[in-house]
């Protein structure tokens, strides 16, 4: 067949590569010009199916409003008058039960365990770099209450055997010998031995490099006005210049952006952008600096290490779509890598980023068919994208082209808030 992928960020990138290593014409059409320059650019750089967990969870009502209360806080809300938003507000706060808690966190480690071994199968047959590490994740405790109930996290891990070891501080220092400078700042931690590191956007772009050599066709700086259809079906894509372009097939990868596309065909996606901020900066002291990635679980933020810089992402603010950058937000990232690692990066040397992460309500991303017979999505991947986008992608291709996927995924697919 012949698909069209609209989006050129990770996970259209990586739906382009698996729809052509199974054989379609693949053709990207993506506003940019060039693949991953929008959400998968600055990123925190974590690939973590260990850490794979919804927003929405017992308790976090009243966590969120502690933490608007916050100085250094990790959730911003703008106050708007915007419906959208309170609508999926509320369908959060309907996912906020232990319940739903466990069936939401089950869906996304199948799929991010599934990724995980999905990128190192895809590293093996094509030799990509992208700065990657295999080193684990840190997920560090600042009070002895954020200490005691991990338990609330590794009991799923259980379930799906992904490994752990709960740390005292001696532990978190081993796995990360940085700290020992600031011993005093954390009472333990989770290690996830599982999870690695590595830059999204360079990803992108060389593997959009290597789909190219498969026979991908990119189509930079075309921005998608909007898709025609035949009520069962899309007839075609209309780009911004007024051209109609026709395919077998439909993929919406367009993160935050997908709902608007998708709304005049009678399709509600429960996307939201949350956006996100991050710093790079240059590591200083390779020996000051962290190894893999640390996740501040005070302030939410991860620090990452990628090559010879540190990348600092963390905050969930609810602004619609803006773009602006923010002292406030820049600041709460800089008091976060300065408390764990002061002297492994050159902060007045920062750059510092926004994106906008398209998340759902329960966590999950939406990735399978709709009621309209030809269009498929592969969007609402959250915080996750980089973690989930190569088995979203090879799980998104196999549901294309008519196989059957090698995990479960019905419980992945837009139909699912219908039940």
């Amino acid at each position: 067949m012949h698909v069209l992928i609209l989006g050129g960020g990770v996970v259209g990138v990586t739906s382009a590569y698996y729809l052509a290593r199974a054989g379609h014409q693949v053709t990207v059409l993506e506003r940019q010009p060039g693949a991953g320059l929008e959400t998968s650019f600055a990123n925190a750089g974590q690939v973590s199916p260990g850490y794979s967990a919804p927003w929405a969870a017992p308790g976090i009502p009243v966590k969120a409003l502690k933490w608007l209360m916050m100085r250094h806080r990790p959730l911003v809300l703008w106050p708007r008058l915007e419906p959208r938003l309170y609508a999926w507000l509320t369908r959060m706060l309907a996912n906020c039960t232990e319940e739903a808690y466990q069936r939401n966190k089950g869906r996304m480690v199948r799929l991010a365990e599934y990724s995980r071994d999905a990128l190192r199968d895809l590293r093996t047959e094509t030799g990509i770099a992208y700065d990657h590490r295999e080193k684990g994740t840190l997920q560090l405790f600042r009070t002895r209450k954020q200490l005691d109930h991990v338990g609330d996290d590794t009991r799923v891990l259980d379930a799906y055997g992904v490994p752990y070891t709960v740390l005292d501080p001696a532990g978190c220092i081993a796995a990360e010998p940085a700290l020992a400078a600031v011993r005093d700042v954390f009472v333990g931690g989770l290690r996830l031995p599982g999870d690695e590191t590595g830059d999204a956007h360079l990803f992108t772009q060389r593997l959009a490099a290597l789909c190219a050599g498969l026979g991908v066709t990119f189509r930079y700086g075309t921005a998608i006005a909007r898709l025609h259809d035949a009520g069962d079906r899309v007839t075609a894509v209309e780009t911004g210049d007024g051209a109609l372009l026709r395919a077998d097939a439909y993929v919406a990868a367009l993160g935050s952006y997908t709902p608007a596309l998708l709304r005049p065909l009678g399709i509600a996606l429960p996307v939201y952008p949350v956006k996100g901020y991050s710093l790079t900066l240059p590591i200083t002291d390779a020996e000051a600096a962290p190894v893999s990635t640390v996740m501040d679980e005070t302030y939410k933020v991860a620090i990452t290490r990628l090559g010879d810089r540190i990348r600092v992402g963390g905050t969930a603010e609810l602004a619609g779509f803006s773009s602006a950058l923010r002292g406030p937000r820049r600041e709460t990232l800089a008091r976060s890598v300065q408390d764990l690692f002061p002297a492994g990066g050159d902060l007045g040397k920062a750059s510092f980023w926004t994106g906008l992460r398209p998340m759902t309500p329960d966590g999950t991303p939406i990735v399978g068919g709709t009621r309209v017979g030809n269009l498929f999505t592969n969007t609402g991947h959250g915080t996750l994208g980089w973690t989930m986008a190569c088995g979203s992608g090879r799980l998104l291709a196999d549901l294309v082209s008519g196989r059957a996927p090698e995990i479960a995924s019905d419980d992945l697919a837009l139909d699912r808030y219908a039940a």
